[in-house]
């Protein structure tokens, strides 16, 4: 049984418990960080020192922090086939889409995009901060964009591990209100990602609770 520590509308919470959905694997979720407090816990301090969600914890085995290392992890022990592969070479191309989408996809959305846009009052919007880094971010889905012309997943033809890190942002890319690039390929394979069940019940969620009282509620 697996264990895990993390609100579910964190988005490193989302990509993980997105692969456990994907996996198929039994787990119990325990709700930490932000309104739900128990990160300053010493309790939680011991599972991980940095005080961050999401932790994962299988059986008796010691806590696991770092959502990527987590990610690699389930899949070394649980993945199998096209997910994972076994073979060095298609594994690292896996391996390879799944840092570039934590390093240029993840990483610029969400704090310089969600934050900014869902999570702060509209008083206190930084417009042109904001158009710029959605400017930043769209110019980096440019990148799959153009692999998508050519097959249905980032990392090859199949659904694999690099989709997760990649695809667990799109939803609150397309849900909050901005002005967005026309990527339709991009577009057909967030669709894709909408008919997976782990993804609808793990990532396109309501984030109200993130919201400040006076949200952002018209395009930029």
């Amino acid at each position: 049984m697996l264990t895990v520590w993390g609100r579910k509308t964190s988005s490193n919470v989302q990509a993980l418990m997105w692969c456990i959905g994907e996996l198929d694997l039994p787990y119990k979720r325990h709700d930490i960080g932000h309104r739900y407090g128990g990160t300053n816990t010493d309790e939680f301090y011991r599972l991980n020192p940095n005080r961050t969600v999401p932790v994962l914890q299988d059986g008796c085995n010691p806590p696991l922090w770092e959502t990527g290392a987590i990610l690699r992890y389930l899949a070394n022990r649980y993945a199998k086939g096209d997910f994972w592969p076994d073979d060095l070479l298609a594994r690292t191309e896996v391996d390879r889409w799944m840092e570039w989408s934590k390093l240029n996809v993840a990483l610029a959305f969400t704090a310089p995009i969600f934050w900014r846009v869902a999570r702060t009052p509209n008083e206190l919007h930084d417009i042109e901060a904001i158009r710029l880094a959605v400017e930043q971010f769209e110019n980096n889905l440019m990148i799959a964009e153009e692999i998508f012309t050519s097959r249905n997943y980032l990392a090859s033809e199949h659904f694999s591990l690099a989709d997760i890190q990649f695809g667990h942002v799109l939803y609150r890319y397309y849900d909050i209100d901005i002005k967005r690039k026309s990527m339709p390929y991009v577009e057909a394979y967030y669709k894709r990602l909408l008919n997976r069940p782990a993804y609808s019940e793990h990532v396109a969620i309501s984030y109200d609770e993130l919201r400040p009282s006076n949200a952002y509620s018209k395009p930029i």
